[in-house]
């Protein structure tokens, strides 16, 4: 009778263990679980990529994951005014410098993908014939055709902006010009009613395609529009009440290897093709996390 006693005991109690693991969180004094704020891109959201990623990191970190989805620049405000512990965002030299000013602690690169010029299918600027964006930049302009911006200083827009200034085109009293203040999703869908060109990146095209069937890719593959996305803890000694450990927990899972690996399976199965690509050097920015200062802002990957 002990003997069975204890075998129902020893059931029990392994129950018990295993529904506290099942139910592991991170608490804080009063109880209430530990948050971590990302201010992020529109990009990764309207993606589904965040969908896809952070259940993973919330079940084995215990952290909750509050997730601010603005444009770049307006994510690096929330930063500059500590009200974020870390930011995924995609505008290099702009978090170069949130870096440098001393209010990210480091930059580590995440991941990447590209801009596309989208347009109508009947393409009246005849951009698909352009040999280079500023040729297809010049077209659109050239036949006075609507072009709808984001207008809202996000990652996409920083780019787009970059891109009419090297054609040299200035786009602040042309007519066709449509400056919406707009996130990605937006302002595909915007520019599909309008059948209006406009740029995104190939990520959140892709996982919006089939509600935008007036727009198609345009232009695509040069250097310059390159996309990539990087990884940047707030830094502590900035402000107070900064979730710095967690926030360096949130980097080490996304540099890890198999996550990586995730980030580039993530859109296959459903549209064929990735919507990011992995751009991790794991080995150097895990020791970059275990190892930096707080008060020394490192950039990784330049």
């Amino acid at each position: 009778m002990m003997q069975k006693n204890y075998v129902i005991g020893a059931i029990i109690a392994s129950v018990i263990i295993v529904v506290g693991l099942a139910f592991f969180v991170l608490v804080n004094d009063d109880g209430s679980q530990q948050v971590i704020t990302l201010a992020t891109t529109t990009s990764t959201d309207d993606s589904g990529l965040l969908k896809e990623l952070l259940p993973i990191f919330e079940e084995e970190s215990g952290y909750r994951v509050q997730v601010i989805a603005v444009g770049t620049g307006q994510a690096m405000e929330i930063g500059r005014m500590g009200d974020a512990d870390i930011l995924m965002v995609h505008a290099r030299e702009l978090e170069n410098q949130f870096v440098e000013e001393g209010y990210g602690t480091n930059r580590y690169s995440l991941m990447y993908n590209d801009f596309v010029i989208l347009g109508p299918a009947n393409d009246p600027a005849d951009v698909k014939a352009a040999e280079t964006v500023e040729e297809a930049l010049k077209a659109i302009e050239y036949h006075g055709s609507t072009f709808s911006s984001r207008g809202d200083e996000s990652g996409t827009h920083v780019k787009e902006k970059s891109l009419w200034e090297e054609a040299g085109i200035d786009t602040s009293t042309a007519g066709w010009y449509r400056s919406l203040g707009q996130g990605m999703g937006e302002t595909l869908i915007t520019a599909n009613e309008m059948e209006s060109y406009t740029l995104a990146d190939r990520g959140t095209y892709l996982s919006m395609k089939h509600n935008i069937p007036k727009l198609q890719i345009v232009f695509e593959g040069e250097e310059k529009l390159f996309n990539p996305y990087g990884i940047i803890p707030v830094n502590p000694d900035k402000f107070s009440g900064i979730n710095h450990e967690g926030a360096k927990e949130m980097v080490k899972f996304f540099v890890r290897e198999d996550i990586q690996e995730k980030i580039g399976e993530f859109g296959k199965d459903e549209y064929g093709q990735p919507l990011f690509f992995p751009d991790a050097d794991v080995e150097n920015n895990i020791n970059a996390i275990n190892q930096v200062a707080v008060s020394v802002p490192v950039l990784v990957n330049t």
